[in-house]
């Protein structure tokens, strides 16, 4: 039987790669119709400006808030015990359908160049009135790639309310350990209050994410002085009442219809200065010492001044009080380590790494349409100058998904992980710097 199952898992993985060549080929066809002032036009972000000036570096400092631990144990006392990932992993109750069974419209949110690999559509009817954002994975959270022994992909929604701010955010725990058949289930993001006699539930488009050790940091939207917060995945707590309410209610404990909830264990507040940066995009770079939390601002294509780019330190597990989250200085003070000004707007996913041998660093930039409707740009970007990948006779550079999404990479498997529309995706690394060269 188990024969029989890895000749179907093969076919079924031929057959999506046929898929997706054919909707490659047939988007890059319908690139090539484009007009020219859409298709050849694609701002030049140039190289990247170090930031190096107290007043540059001051405006990317965030400030740490622990949430007490009393108020967690709190919730604990009152809920249950926490659950782990294996548990909630356990329990998905819905799939993801292959690419070769997703429908002609959910795959226009694929990139032309480079093409995925691996592409996956969501539920229909449980991610619809949801926004999907950010991803990571377990290959951020250990450097082996799995967690528990389970390969896990962590994707970010937030209910579409019809506001910028977005309504609840949510994480999807993705079991990915076997690629013909992806399951998962969802925790609604909470913020405690109250003591912890009570919780809210995090209002917020969730653009930037990354899992490292057992904390998952995740970005929070304009309106809230607190720019990013970070959860516990081994404060997992089970939600007691069905109610499409959040936090405390008659009878038990309720996550918005969901069967998980994640309470909050810190955050990192804005300074209160002008021009202060609000991290936009999240992921996590491996190839620097120690590990970094690598973030992008997000600037309109009308912006009057450029975007940031920048790096935090992150603390090692043998730090067991504080193992995963950013290194603070003594007033609890979280600097930042490296920055740069781009010439890209409309910064959706930020991606650095520094190939074996290489004298310098790569930025990868998913970057929107401009603002506009249609495709982005995938930019890599370093201190001498930024190329685009091309696709199409008139060599657009409007080749990448539209709505860019977050940029997650799994080194054990060289993959590159996103998502845009109800699409979630993977392709290699050395497929993205191919289609650089």
């Amino acid at each position: 039987m188990k024969q029989r199952g890895r000749h179907r898992r093969r076919r079924r993985g031929r057959a999506l790669r046929a898929a997706l060549t054919g909707a490659a080929l047939a988007l890059t066809g319908a690139a090539t119709l484009i007009s020219a002032s859409q298709a050849t036009v694609a701002d030049d972000p140039g190289a990247l400006k170090p930031l190096t000036s107290a007043a540059d570096t001051a405006a990317l400092r965030l400030t740490e808030h622990r949430v007490p631990t009393s108020w967690l144990d709190r919730l604990s006392a009152s809920m249950g015990d926490p659950v782990g990932v294996d548990t909630v992993l356990d329990s998905a109750d819905h799939s993801l359908r292959d690419g070769d069974d997703c429908t002609a419209r959910e795959r226009e949110a694929l990139p032309v160049s480079p093409a995925a690999t691996r592409a996956y559509c969501w539920d229909r009817a449980d991610t619809d009135g949801w926004r999907p954002g950010a991803v990571t994975t377990s290959a951020d959270a250990e450097a082996d790639g799995r967690w528990d022994g389970h390969r896990v992909v962590l994707s970010a929604w937030s209910r579409d309310d019809g506001t910028p701010q977005g309504g609840l955010a949510r994480v999807s725990f993705v079991d990915a350990d076997d690629p013909g058949r992806l399951a998962y289930t969802s925790a609604l993001l909470a913020v405690p209050v109250d003591g912890g006699h009570d919780y809210r539930g995090l209002a917020s488009p969730v653009t930037g994410m990354v899992w490292y050790q057992d904390k998952l940091l995740v970005t929070a939207a304009a309106g809230d002085r607190d720019a990013l917060y970070v959860y516990d995945v081994q404060r997992v707590q089970r939600a007691t009442a069905a109610a499409d309410a959040v936090g405390r209610v008659p009878g038990g404990w309720a996550a918005g219809g969901h069967r998980y909830v994640l309470p909050a264990i810190a955050s990192y507040r804005l300074p209160d200065t002008d021009g202060a940066a609000r991290p936009g995009a999240l992921s996590l770079d491996r190839g620097t010492t120690p590990d970094s939390l690598v973030a992008g601002e997000h600037v309109n294509a009308d912006g009057d001044r450029p975007a940031r780019l920048w790096r935090y330190s992150l603390r090692s597990s043998a730090d067991p009080e504080r193992g995963g989250l950013p290194v603070t200085d003594s007033g609890g003070h979280v600097n930042a380590v490296e920055a740069y000004e781009t010439g890209a707007a409309e910064v959706g996913g930020v991606l650095s790494h520094r190939p074996p041998g290489a004298a310098g660093t790569d930025w990868y930039l998913g970057r929107a349409a401009g603002g506009q409707d249609g495709r982005g740009t995938l930019w890599r970007q370093d201190a001498k100058g930024a190329r685009a990948a091309e696709c199409g006779a008139d060599r657009s550079q409007q080749c990448w998904s539209g709505p860019a999404g977050s940029l997650s990479y799994s080194a054990p498997t060289g993959e590159v992980w996103s998502q845009s529309g109800r699409m979630l995706f993977a392709l290699p690394l050395s497929s993205i710097e191919d289609a650089l060269d």
